[in-house]
């Protein structure tokens, strides 16, 4: 597929802008088409079956409209629906939890935690590739489900996140945590909180960077002529995306349509 075809990032809302932004950088001559599947969010407390549907659903709409890879920038979706997707298209799929366990492997802690949505923690899917790549590993996972909402919310720096932070992760900082997994695309934007709660010999690990690194592992045809465009697509608008997508990339997204998906089927 031609170089000028766009990389597609699929996340239930904001939080894969994170990845989004740190696919930027890493390839800044690329085209970008982010879809937020904000009316049906979020994903994190919703069935499996559920959530392979409306991650089928919305992979196959962006590879409908001709992306030439697709990142799943959503825990909950590659944790239960990457390997339905990667049937279903015909182009390359990169997850964020094969990347976040590189990524915490690479700290070197022996005792590893990961904080997540209640889907992505009941799927087991952080635990099992924690396992087979380093067995003997101690694991241990929380599901912070209202970590969501005071990211959506912007209060990535409030004594409210403080005081969550420190019920969530209480047991597995007593416990000895050497590093923390954020199991969630969302959860970067609290990092200031959970920095306090966690302290500064405990590595929080954002697999952004470790998502943009696996993409440039993988063949397709770069688009080395420049671009760096982003075109968003919304299943619901709503100011408040708007305003968090300017805190992570740094300006107002101009270009935004809104689609309906239906489940099933593309429209």
């Amino acid at each position: 597929m031609s170089g000028t075809a766009p990389i597609g990032v699929f996340d239930s809302g904001v939080g894969g802008l994170t990845v989004l932004e740190a696919l930027r950088r890493a390839l800044p001559g690329e085209r970008f088409l982010y879809l937020g599947d904000t009316a049906r969010l979020p994903y994190g407390t919703k069935s499996e079956p559920t959530v392979r549907q409306y991650a089928v659903n919305a992979a196959a709409h962006l590879v409908a409209r001709g992306i030439k890879l697709l990142v799943v920038a959503c825990n909950t979706a590659s944790s239960y629906a990457l390997d339905a997707i990667a049937r279903v298209v015909d182009v390359p799929v990169v997850g964020v939890v094969e990347p976040g366990v590189e990524a915490a492997l690479a700290t070197g802690a022996r005792r590893i935690a990961v904080a997540g949505t209640e889907g992505t923690v009941a799927s087991g899917a952080y635990q099992r590739a924690l396992a087979m790549a380093a067995p003997g590993l101690e694991v241990r996972a929380v599901p912070c489900p209202l970590f969501v909402a005071l990211a959506e919310e912007g209060w990535g720096d409030h004594p409210v996140t403080d005081l969550v932070a420190r019920e969530y992760l209480g047991e597995v900082l007593g416990w000895g945590a050497e590093a923390i997994i954020l199991g969630c695309t969302h959860y970067p934007l609290l990092l200031p909180s959970l920095r306090r709660v966690a302290g500064p010999d405990i590595r929080l690990v954002d697999s952004a960077s470790a998502v943009a690194a696996a993409v440039g592992r993988v063949r397709f045809e770069r688009n080395e002529k420049g671009g760096g465009t982003v075109h968003l697509l919304l299943t619901d608008g709503s100011d408040h995306f708007l305003r968090v997508a300017r805190t992570i990339l740094g300006e107002t997204p101009q270009d935004l349509e809104l689609v309906h998906l239906e489940p099933g089927g593309v429209s």
